[in-house]
């Protein structure tokens, strides 16, 4: 629409004119409230097309659908309070450090020693696992919805949504085409059916499907002497424990026993968590809401169980708790616990008598005082005297029923023979091997200390030696290096335990040797060979021969070498006997008076080569000897001299 001003001429003049522009300033004013209207207009017909956007034409074909609705974001609640308003992310109890250990138990911790982990019953609970402010577990049926909870309604058929919808603070929920909902105080099994009615009155043909998602969140305190005493937002199907564990639990000086969950200023439910933590109940564990107090009292009396049981704890008791409680918080004796007896320990008393002994069951109802400390015996780390041990003993060789057998205590080495049915006629009897564990060990300490008592006088004769020449210097470090690889070599030797019987040529009965447990006893059969190692030109295993001396055999070896120490020939019996030139060098003029005695079956004789009289002899003189007086056997001599 254009208006255009012109001259009307002198007619126009006066008043005329002045009621010409008013009439066009009125027109002006109309057509702007024509506009105006009509923006008014398409607006309110998009906002018309807009809610109407929430369900498909009905005319057209397929099922309705509903929009979810739109609504202003809700603040999610913080897990501690005050921790939105600071924007501080709330910590879980995977992020809160366990309690430092107290004064009682750091002292149980240094009785029961390094290899021992000592810890406060209960502790595991609070450090083990993440305390979630969501909702972690399922939705009980008599669950009370109300106002914060988080509805999740799924519609399909003749009308189809998938809404989220929040309960608000009237307590409703609000379905397109459908309307508000009161949903607060109706219990989750009944929730359902609640929502179907009243989408039934509305719409036909459907089925649907109502849950829970995230439910409300409550605000309770944790108070006393906890890690991390505070206000907390805990979900609404939260326990005590649950905030418990996001306080990160009692502290040293903290109960587990004495728990209070406070309602209005009123004591609503005790909670002792020893009731899920030995026996797995849960029952005393209260579900809370908005506004309870959960208190943590002072540490009660504590003791501690440590020894051959299958958990060491430090436990906290009751008054009228007793021993037998304290080892059913330690999950009882372990399998080699001496069930017997108990050792206690009263720090009350440090003037006078610390530590009692405990006879069991008898005293089993004993109560205990704050600060004992209760230590299980084991029945395996003691041994029992050698009188009251019964004898497992294996038996090898020639016997008629080898095997393994436990006999009677004094038993000896021919009861032994008598259950393993006696010895075969292939027998060799004088040759028994019979090895003993407690031998075996106190030959390894002395073998040990043998060897380094002949390393340290090999190392100061080493040092000090002079040498004047460049050939000196060469031979004083080949004789070193010898020495060294000696001591090596005999270092990896074991002591075998074994006991020589001394046994003549010819015996056939054992002696009467008591037993020990672990005794292992081995009959031989008749050897038909002499061996003969070392030194010699032709070391070889030859056919035993009655009539033949040890020098008849080293003669069939072809004899020693050049380099072979003829003084130092040894001849190693079958019985573990060791016969040295070194024995009979004063009893003989003869330089190999070994080769003079008569052979016997079995007999392994052994030519040394020469070595440093300087660096070695003076110092082990005749060192086979001791390698045979610790049990080292045959196998380690040949290992030694080669």
């Amino acid at each position: 629409m254009q208006f255009r001003f012109f001259d009307a001429g002198p007619a126009w003049a006066g008043p005329t004119r002045t009621r010409a522009i008013a009439h066009v300033l009125g027109t002006l004013a109309a057509c702007c409230l024509c506009l105006l209207s009509s923006g008014v207009h398409a607006q309110a017909d998009r906002s018309d097309r807009s809610d109407r956007t929430e369900v498909s034409n009905e005319n057209e074909a397929g099922a309705i659908r509903l929009r979810q609705p739109q609504t202003a974001p809700q603040p999610r609640a913080s897990t501690v309070d005050g921790a939105a308003a600071t924007g501080r992310q709330p910590k879980s109890s995977a992020d809160v450090e366990g309690a430092p250990a107290g004064e009682f138990e750091k002292f149980v911790q240094r009785l029961g020693g390094p290899q021992t982990e000592v810890r406060r019953l209960g502790a595991e609970l609070m450090t083990g696992g993440q305390a979630s402010a969501e909702l972690s577990a399922q939705v009980p049926d008599d669950y009370v919805v109300a106002a914060g909870d988080e509805v999740l309604v799924t519609l399909w058929g003749a009308v189809e949504a998938d809404l989220r919808l929040q309960v608000d603070r009237a307590g409703r929920i609000t379905l397109p085409r459908v309307g508000a909902i009161a949903v607060a105080g109706v219990k989750y099994a009944d929730l359902q059916a609640t929502v179907t009615r009243r989408v039934a009155q509305v719409f036909k043909g459907f089925q649907i499907n109502v849950a829970l998602g995230q439910l409300r969140s409550v605000r309770v305190f944790v108070t006393g002497q906890v890690a991390k005493p505070g206000a907390y937002q805990v979900h609404a199907l939260a326990t005590a424990l649950t905030a418990l564990m996001q306080a990160g639990g009692p502290t040293a000086a903290g109960s587990f026993r004495n728990i209070e969950v406070r309602r209005s200023g009123r004591l609503v439910s005790p909670l002792d968590l020893y009731d899920l933590i030995v026996d797995g109940n849960r029952a005393s564990d209260r579900q809370l809401l908005a506004g309870d107090v959960v208190h943590v009292g002072p540490v009660g009396n504590q003791v501690a169980l440590i020894g051959s049981v299958n958990k060491p704890v430090v436990a906290e008791l009751k008054p009228t708790e007793t021993v037998a409680d304290l080892l059913r918080f330690g999950a009882g004796f372990s399998p080699v616990a001496d069930r017997g007896r108990l050792s206690l320990e009263r720090i009350q008393d440090r003037n006078g008598v610390r530590v009692i002994q405990l006879t069991l069951p008898e005293e089993a109802r004993l109560t205990l005082n704050s600060g004992d400390v209760l230590r299980a015996f084991s029945a395996v780390e003691a041994r029992l005297s050698t009188e009251r041990q019964s004898r497992r003993v294996l038996i090898e060789g020639e016997v008629l029923r080898p095997g393994e057998y436990v006999l009677p205590e004094n038993s000896s080495l021919l009861d032994a023979l008598k259950v393993a049915g006696g010895v075969t006629k292939t027998a060799y009897v004088e040759g028994t091997e019979f090895i003993r564990e407690s031998v075996r060990e106190v030959q390894a300490a002395n073998y040990e200390r043998a060897l380094r008592e002949l390393e340290t006088t090999l190392t100061t004769h080493s040092a000090s030696r002079r040498a004047t020449t460049a050939e000196e210097v060469s031979a004083m470090q080949v004789s070193t290096n010898a020495s060294g690889r000696l001591i090596d070599r005999l270092r990896q030797l074991k002591p075998s335990g074994r006991i020589v019987l001394n046994m003549v040529p010819g015996q056939t009965a054992l002696p009467d040797l008591a037993l020990e447990d672990g005794d292992r006893i081995r009959i031989p059969a008749r050897p038909n060979t002499v061996g003969v190692f070392g030194s010699v030109f032709n070391a070889a295993t030859y056919l035993y021969d009655g009539g033949k001396s040890l020098g008849d055999y080293l003669r069939l070896a072809g004899g020693a070498t050049k380099g072979a120490d003829e003084k130092s020939i040894f001849v190693v019996r079958a019985n573990g006997e060791v016969v040295s030139n070194w024995q009979h060098q004063r009893m003989f003029v003869s330089t190999n008076s070994v080769g003079l005695l008569k052979a016997l079956p079995g007999d392994t004789i052994f030519v040394p080569e020469e070595m440093d009289k300087q660096t070695f002899l003076q110092a082990a003189k005749d060192w086979t000897q001791v390698l045979f007086q610790f049990g080292i056997g045959i196998s380690g001599i040949k290992n030694a001299i080669n």
